[in-house]
C-alpha cells in the first residue's frame, strides 16, 4: 500500500542545513563570520599572554603560547583597516585559525557563537562593503538587521600586510 504520493522526495528533506561558521564582531559596526573548517578554537586570553615584538606591522600584536606552540597574534580589525580595538582591554577574544600548516591568532572585539549558512546565501561583497575589504572576503551574507562579512582565512593568513620583509 505504498503509493507514490506518500513518498517525500529527498530534496525536500533538509539533511544539510549549511556549512558551519564562527560568528563575531570585528568592531562596534562590523559583524563577520569565518568558516569552521579553518577555525581551531576560540579562546579568551589575558592581554599579558601576548608578547609584543619590535619592528612588526602595526596589526601584529605579538606572539602567544597556544597548546605548547608559539603563534602570531593579529588585531584583525586593524589589519582590515577598520576601527581597531580599544588599547585598554584586559583580555583578548582570539580565534585560532589554521590554513594548511600555518596557525594564526585573530583578535576580534567579541565572539558571538556559531551559525550555519548555505552556499547560496553568500553573495558577492562588491558594492556591499568597502573595496579595501574585498580581497579578504569570500562574500557576505545579508540578513534583516546586518551584513555579515564572510572572511577568507587563506587570504588573511597569506596577506602581504603580515610580512615584515
Amino acid at each position: 500500500m505504498n503509493s507514490a504520493k506518500n513518498i517525500i522526495p529527498v530534496k525536500d528533506i533538509p539533511n544539510n542545513l549549511g556549512d558551519g561558521y564562527i560568528k563575531f564582531q570585528l568592531n562596534q559596526q562590523t559583524a563577520a563570520i569565518l568558516s569552521m573548517k579553518h577555525t581551531q578554537e576560540a579562546i579568551i586570553v589575558p592581554v599579558e599572554s601576548v608578547t609584543s615584538m619590535p619592528n612588526m606591522p602595526a596589526c601584529i600584536l605579538g606572539l602567544m603560547n597556544w597548546r605548547s606552540r608559539i603563534i602570531w597574534v593579529v588585531d584583525l580589525p586593524r589589519m582590515l583597516n577598520l576601527e581597531f580595538l580599544d588599547s585598554r582591554l584586559r583580555q583578548y577574544n582570539v580565534i585560532i585559525v589554521r590554513v594548511e600548516s600555518l596557525l594564526l591568532g585573530l583578535i576580534v572585539q567579541e565572539i558571538k557563537g556559531t551559525a550555519k549558512f548555505l552556499a547560496d546565501e553568500i553573495c558577492s561583497p562588491v558594492g556591499q562593503v568597502a573595496s579595501s575589504l574585498v580581497p579578504y572576503l569570500c562574500g557576505c551574507v545579508v540578513q534583516e538587521q546586518e551584513v555579515l562579512l564572510v572572511l577568507d582565512a587563506q587570504a588573511i593568513v597569506h596577506s602581504s600586510i603580515l610580512r615584515s620583509d
